[in-house]
Order: structure tokens, then sequence, then C-alpha cells
């Protein structure tokens, strides 16, 4: 006969309203299995990507960070993981640092960079612009023009056309070939600023070679920027100022990154016009400040030489000297717009996304 139930729990279950004692106790949990909120044992953490795929807010490898410039290639394919800004970059100002931190590393330059970068300066800046003046001397004859102009105003000057075309044509000539041999100086400072602040080596013989091999193309392109700067300048004084602003940045936007310098200028101009304006225009300053002082040297110097100091030789070695000794002047204005403008162009670059010393050397090629 079944024994009748009398309240009391069968052997081995718990009495009614007890826990059973073959399940765990609210909040425990077993040896081995993760605590609430964790995830299981060989599953990923949810707070973390899978391996290969960025963290929260950072875009997929290859593609551009937020506020880039759309024309910009895709970073990422240069750059370690977990790579961000250095503060401590010896040429990258990362944003924040301000005018300060701008010309620290402008100064940085320099000093890093000095050996090399005065050499360089002075043969494709320096000596090109002295053996111009001094052609330019030599055909020049506007002193006797005006000399025959004071006994007769009504006629025009003895062979005055054929003077013109001559001091024309080396005028314009003697430009197109100083352009090129400045845009051999252009590419070689670069070179040598980047590779220096990355921490490699760099020699004279190398960086000019790089600069022969880059000269070419960087000339072409620096034509057509001369030629919107003279465009804007012979409709009004204002679009010419623009447009030596807007296309600043292009001469570093061929070297390193080889495509639409012109379009990846202006886009740096409009989307950061103060930080651009700030930098260009110091580099300007300094640029034709210096630049004016010389020019006025000069022509102080080769005043008492005479109209024609080139035809006896004791006043054509002094024309040479004070050439000579004027175009040394203007190097630091070399100097400061090299240095002033690459060390601009990389702070450009930092406001798009990480960047570093090691990544624009090894763009330069």
């Amino acid at each position: 006969m079944p024994t009748p139930y009398t309240g009391e729990p069968y052997p081995g279950q718990p009495y009614p309203g007890q826990p059973d004692p073959s399940q765990p106790y609210p909040g425990h949990h077993y040896p081995g299995q993760p605590y609430p909120g964790q995830p299981d044992p060989g599953q990923p953490d949810p707070s973390r990507p899978y391996p290969g795929q960025p963290y929260p807010g950072q875009p997929y490898p290859g593609q551009p960070y937020p506020g880039a410039d759309p024309g910009q290639p895709p970073y990422g394919w240069y750059q370690p993981a977990g790579y961000a800004l250095d503060p401590s970059d010896a040429l990258v100002t990362p944003p924040g640092a301000g005018l300060g931190g701008w010309f620290a590393r402008c100064v940085g330059a320099v000093r890093r960079g000095w050996r090399l970068l005065l050499p360089i300066v002075a043969l494709t800046q320096v000596l090109p612009a002295a053996v111009l003046s001094l052609f330019v001397l030599a055909v020049d004859s506007s002193a006797r023009w005006e000399a025959e102009l004071a006994s007769d105003t009504a006629v025009l000057p003895a062979a005055f056309w054929a003077d013109m075309s001559a001091l024309l044509g080396v005028l314009f000539g003697g430009t197109l070939v100083f352009l090129l041999v400045q845009c051999v100086g252009w590419a070689a400072g670069t070179w040598v600023i980047a590779r220096q602040a990355a921490g490699q080596p760099t020699d004279l013989g190398t960086a000019l070679r790089y600069g022969l091999r880059r000269a070419l193309g960087l000339w072409g392109w620096s034509l057509v920027f001369e030629l919107l700067i003279l465009v804007g300048f012979c409709f009004c004084f204002l679009p010419g100022i623009y447009a030596m602003f807007a296309l600043a940045m292009a001469g570093p936007v061929y070297l390193f990154e080889r495509s639409d310098p012109i379009g990846r200028s202006h886009r740096m101009l409009r989307n950061r016009p103060g930080l651009v304006l700030g930098r260009v225009a110091l580099v300007l300053l300094a640029v034709i400040g210096v630049s004016l002082a010389a020019s006025m040297v000069e022509s102080v110097a080769v005043l008492p030489l005479g109209a024609a100091p080139l035809e006896t030789p004791g006043t054509a070695v002094a024309a040479v000297l004070t050439i000579a000794v004027t175009a040394l002047l203007a190097l630091p204005a070399h100097l400061a717009q090299l240095v002033g403008l690459v060390v601009a162009y990389a702070e450009q670059r930092a406001h798009e996304g990480p960047v570093n010393s090691a990544q624009l050397a090894a763009e330069l090629g």
C-alpha cells in the first residue's frame, strides 16, 4: 500500500522554498565558468575588436581618417599596429602644438641638417642667382639709354630694340634655367629634412642625385604655379596673393604624393585657412624681407662701378665680388622657404590622420 503524503519531502529532495543543493546558489558560478557579464572562455571580448579590425571610432586599414582630404591616398599602408601621432616627432607638428611647435621643428631641422642644407642651397639657389645677375648686368643697357635720352628725348636710343630683346631673352631664359636648378635643391633639401627627422642616413651626393631625379617633374609643375600666380597678379593684385597662398604647399605635395599638387594644396588652404595662412605668411615675410635687403645692397654697391662695370678688369672684379656677396646674403631666405614649407606640409598631414617622419621619408622614395 502507498505511503500517504505527510508534507515531508522525499529523501534527497529540499523542503518547499529551500534551494536545491544540486543547483548552484544565485550568484554562484562553477569553476571555469565566467562571472556574469564576462564572455565564456575562448570567446572574444565584445569590447575589443577582432584581430585585424580597428577599435571603435577608427577606420578600417586602407580607409581615410575622419576629416581627411578626399583626394589624399588612404592612410594605413605604412602604419604599424596601434600607431598614433607622436608629440615628440622631429618633423610632424601634432594638432594643438600651435605656432611654437611648428617653429621648434623648423629650428630642429636646421640644426640637424645645416651641414648638408647650406651647400645644397648655395649650389642650387645662391650660385644660379649670382650667375643670372651677372648675365643681366652684362646685357643691361639702361644706363646708356638714360644718357642718350637726356640729350634727345624725341628719339629712341641706338639699338634700343636689339638691346631690349637681348635683356628680355636673358631674363626669360635665365629664369627658366634658374628655376630648374632651384627644383634640384628643393627636392634634395626636402629629402635631407625628412630622412634626418626619421633618423635615417643622409649625404650630399645622394641628396643631389635624388634632387636631379625629381627636378624635371617639379620644374614642370613649378612653371604652372608661376604662370597661375602671374595671371592672378595681372588681373588684380589680390588674386595673385591668393594664388601664392593657395599654391604654397604644391611643391611638397608633388614630392611626397606625386599627384594633383594644385588641387591638394588649394584644399589644404580651404580646410585649414588660419593655419596655412599663418605659416606661409611667416615664410613669405622672411623670404621677401631678406631678398629685398640683399637686392638693395647689390644696387647700392654696383652703382659706383659705372654704367658698364664689366668693360674694365678692375670694375669687373668688383662687380663679381659684390654680386657674390649679396647673393650669399639671400641664403637665409632660401633656407627659410625650404624648411618652413616642408614642416608646414607635415603639419597639414597630421591634421588629416596619423603620420610620422618615417612614413614621410618613405613616401619620398
